[in-house]
């Protein structure tokens, strides 16, 4: 999968050839160069780019400085390799890309974890992911100690609002779930946007209720009124303003979908040496 994204990367930034480089670097001409992050936070995506250079050259030589999940300091070097220019600055741009992105998404995960933990409440991500780069994505959310939800579909039952539309209510959608399971004990989430509908998830006896976009208030009485009988989860519009807030409320869960779709880019340079 690694490779294949990889690879995917680089062809989407390189075209036809890097005439640039090409025209300027002699194809024997060697050099080392340093990975060197410009601002604090939480390296995440390190084995990817070295993959991007892997890829471009197998011969390419590295000194890792830190691992993914590490604390970073502004001006630190996370790691430094030496081979072919022409490799190296081909592969900067496509290399810097994913560190940069995957370390956002580390970074505020872990600032909503220190928010929530606490609190003894598990932060979780969302699908809301980039198309072809949700398992990096999700790779990242751990690397900054926030857990996955689910990867695919296929992983697990989460009812929906349009779920519940389509089969008529909530009680149908959860009996239809556990028709289709072909006498298997699948665990069943279902999201739940008001208090008749916490109480017809408790009634079908739905293991984990989200708890999506509630007032306050209601999520205080919603969680009240399931304490001991299922798993609970915030979910809705949680930002780092609101996350202390809502983990005092006590909730096993919350999840956030900032995380993926709103993560900053944290900034690395590439330097020859």
């Amino acid at each position: 999968m690694l490779r294949r994204l990889v690879r995917a990367a680089i062809a989407e930034d390189v075209g036809h050839g890097d005439i640039t480089t090409h025209a300027i670097v002699p194809i024997d001409r060697k050099a080392s160069a340093a990975i060197t992050a410009k601002a604090g936070g939480i390296l995440a995506g390190l084995p990817v780019a070295r993959e991007v250079f892997r890829c471009l050259d197998r011969r390419m030589r590295f000194k890792t400085f830190v691992q993914d999940g590490s604390l970073l300091r502004p001006g630190a070097r996370v790691l430094m390799f030496e081979g072919s220019l022409r490799t190296i600055l081909t592969g900067e741009r496509v290399a810097l890309n994913f560190l940069s992105r995957l370390s956002g998404i580390a970074t505020i995960t872990r600032a909503f974890v220190r928010q929530a933990s606490a609190h003894g409440v598990t932060i979780l991500d969302t699908r809301k992911t980039t198309p072809t780069l949700r398992e990096l994505e999700k790779y990242a959310v751990r690397m900054g100690g926030g857990r996955n939800h689910r990867l695919t579909l296929s992983d697990a039952v989460l009812i929906k609002d349009n779920h519940i539309a389509a089969a008529g209510s909530l009680g149908r959608a959860v009996a239809l779930v556990r028709a289709g399971s072909r006498g298997r004990r699948i665990p069943v989430q279902v999201e739940a946007q008001n208090l008749p509908e916490v109480r017809e998830a408790l009634a079908a006896r739905a293991e984990i209720v989200m708890l999506d976009n509630l007032p306050h208030g209601t999520l205080r009485k919603a969680l009240r009124l399931m304490r001991g009988r299922a798993k609970t989860e915030i979910s809705g519009g949680v930002n780092l303003s609101s996350v202390r807030r809502l983990a005092r409320l006590g909730p096993d869960y919350i999840s956030v979908g900032a995380l993926t779709h709103s993560a900053p880019a944290l900034d690395f340079s590439l330097e020859l040496l």
